[in-house]
């Protein structure tokens, strides 16, 4: 499926989110810390976490298990 989280470091949302992946049982995905890249930065930076997968589609901070199964 091929899935990326952007996130920031220090970020308590995105240990939520986090937690959210692992109770939802999210297949593998790469973290991806936008902190020090620019083009991040500007994209995600108010709306970190962000979750998208292979085809583009992105799933905004906040969901929980449910809605993330349903996107999934």
């Amino acid at each position: 499926m091929g899935l990326t989280l952007y996130q920031r470091d220090d970020c308590h949302l995105c240990d939520l989110a986090l937690a959210v992946l692992a109770q939802a049982r999210a297949p593998e995905f790469d973290s991806v810390f936008i902190d020090d890249d620019e083009v991040l930065e500007e994209k995600y930076g108010q709306r970190v976490p962000v979750l998208r997968d292979s085809s583009g589609r992105e799933l905004d901070w906040p969901f929980d298990a449910a809605t993330l199964q349903q996107w999934l």
